[in-house]
């Protein structure tokens, strides 16, 4: 592995367009409630961490097709039990002794109070056989420890300053060593997540109160190949995507025998810190106010998109080649030139934008019920990383939460009838935006009022978090993905491994009811090939 720099990471954010770029997208930044410093988190939060998949016990030991589309459905597994057995489980503490102390959390971190998951997965290594990595794997999860000993801490609730906060009392993070009888071929496709992936972490610690939760999780699952998969499961208040990210390349470091990290982790909350008094400047119509009564035209009745759940649910990924993707941006310049209804630069048509804009519409009108819902709004949320839109910038290598939700709004009848560059304008905007003076006011907002993020559609974007380009002794993963439950509302950008080097495909998954997805299919397909 090479030498890993403060700088070699700005560049690696800036090449995967995470920082240092006009567009800042992430994942995990899900529609949550966002706590009121007045209410006990600990309590509220809790009802959507108890979606336990399995709790152990520690111990000592298609459409059309042409050359520039390319669909991928997601084949169904053959078994959804991967036969997986826990060997062991332990609680791991930083190897070295940590000073006690309570860890702040800024508005953002305590508004996504929930637990996440993601799956690395690694082919074979004849020279790093499964036993080796994981001793490997322990050593350097303790050592990372020392640098993150918020992640072996626990969520307290400070009635003194009526807020969430993290006990810095080495309690311990989750270690476990499990097996597959199965190997990562007999699984099939590691691209589009899984009901059955659940299997290969750890969602809770089993005979512990929820408030002694670990906060990290981490399972190795080795298979009969030789192949592993690296399970995590972290409270979202201590790392957003990148900070996770960034804890990644910490761990494969210190895995390579490095003796120090390449750069420290910047853990420094409060710098996103609320103003005092607080200061609600801009108009988020994205955030709504528990109780509160809105004209705005989309129905708020449904408190957050984790509601949006249904057992009768289809999943499907779709590819989007680098040419499908440059077709969309044809079309919204093409679209852009030919209408003077309103005004259209052609740097507002990147990558992410034209993607989004195409799900948006596809997904909206799956759903469109005709002249009823002519006139009402149609929200879709995607994820900003504010690290760059800061003034002064906050650090690259910023592990906290630093996201904030975009959106774009129209009404169903302009989404159907508008251009398509309409729609990438509407996108575009949700993004641009997102400025240091609306960042703050979303901080403020929180400080005040007890809500939630709503919109209709919900992306979150693993595209470019770089997660398959993290380097451990025995290689990069071969794939990645979250874990994803039963929301309808959820789209995700996949890398497109089939374009690791380039990485200007994507891979969307949608997970919808039958009739909606197949309607979806149509109109994506329709509309890509038109």
């Amino acid at each position: 592995m090479g030498t890993l720099t403060q700088g070699s990471l700005i560049t690696s954010l800036q090449n995967s367009n995470l920082v240092g770029s006009n567009q800042k997208h992430l994942t995990c930044a899900l529609s949550l409630p966002i706590f009121r410093p007045s209410q006990n988190p600990l309590k509220f939060g809790s009802g959507f961490s108890s979606q336990v998949v399995k709790c152990i016990k520690t111990s000592s030991n298609s459409g059309p097709r042409n050359q520039f589309l390319e669909p991928l459905v997601a084949p169904a597994i053959d078994t959804a039990n991967l036969e997986v057995t826990v060997r062991s489980a332990s609680m791991v503490v930083p190897m070295e002794e940590c000073v006690r102390k309570s860890m702040f959390l800024s508005n953002i971190d305590q508004a996504v109070n929930i637990y996440m998951g993601g799956i690395l997965f690694f082919s074979a290594n004849p020279n790093f056989p499964p036993e080796v990595i994981i001793k490997k794997l322990e050593v350097a999860y303790r050592r990372v420890l020392v640098h993150y000993d918020f992640l072996a801490g626990r969520l307290r609730w400070n009635p003194q300053q009526g807020r969430l906060e993290i006990d810095c009392n080495s309690a311990g993070a989750g270690f476990v060593n499990a097996s597959s009888k199965l190997s990562l071929d007999e699984i099939g496709d590691l691209v589009c997540p899984n009901p059955a992936f659940e299997q290969l972490v750890t969602r809770k610690w089993d005979n512990f109160w929820p408030k002694d939760q670990p906060l990290f999780i981490l399972q190795v699952t080795s298979f009969k190949c030789g192949g592993i998969a690296l399970g995590i499961i972290l409270n979202h208040t201590t790392l957003d995507g990148i900070g996770l990210q960034i804890f990644f390349q910490h761990l494969a470091s210190l895995a390579s025998n490095n003796l120090e990290l390449p750069f420290p982790p910047f853990n420094n909350r409060h710098l996103l810190q609320a103003r005092s008094p607080p200061r609600v400047t801009q108009t988020h119509h994205e955030l709504v106010n528990l109780g509160q009564n809105t004209s705005r035209g989309y129905d708020t009745s449904t408190p957050s998109l984790f509601i949006s759940k249904s057992d009768n649910l289809q999943r499907q990924i779709i590819r989007l080649s680098a040419e499908d993707i440059t077709n969309l941006k044809t079309k919204a310049m093409e679209l852009g030139n030919n209408t003077n209804t309103y005004k259209f630069s052609s740097g507002l048509i990147t990558s992410f934008n034209v993607v989004t804009a195409h799900i948006w519409k596809c997904m909206a009108l799956a759903r469109y019920n005709g002249d009823q819902d002519k006139e009402k709004a149609s929200v879709i949320l995607f994820s900003i990383n504010l690290r760059a839109r800061l003034r002064p910038r906050l650090p690259a290598s910023y592990i906290g939460n630093a996201i904030v939700s975009g959106y774009g709004m129209a009404t169903y009848n302009e989404v159907e009838e508008k251009p398509f560059s309409y729609l990438v304008e509407r996108v575009a905007e949700g993004s641009r935006r997102v400025n240091d003076e609306y960042v703050r006011s979303v901080i403020d907002w929180r400080e005040l009022h007890n809500g939630y993020v709503h919109g209709d559609i919900l992306l979150s974007s693993w595209w470019r978090l770089g997660f398959n380009s993290v380097e451990f002794p025995w290689g990069k993963p071969n794939s990645s993905c979250p874990l994803v439950h039963q929301w309808s509302n959820i789209v995700i950008l996949l890398q497109d491994i089939k374009d690791e080097v380039r990485n200007k495909g994507v891979n969307v998954f949608v997970s919808l009811p039958p009739k909606e997805l197949e309607k979806f299919q149509t109109l994506f397909y329709k509309f890509l090939l038109s």
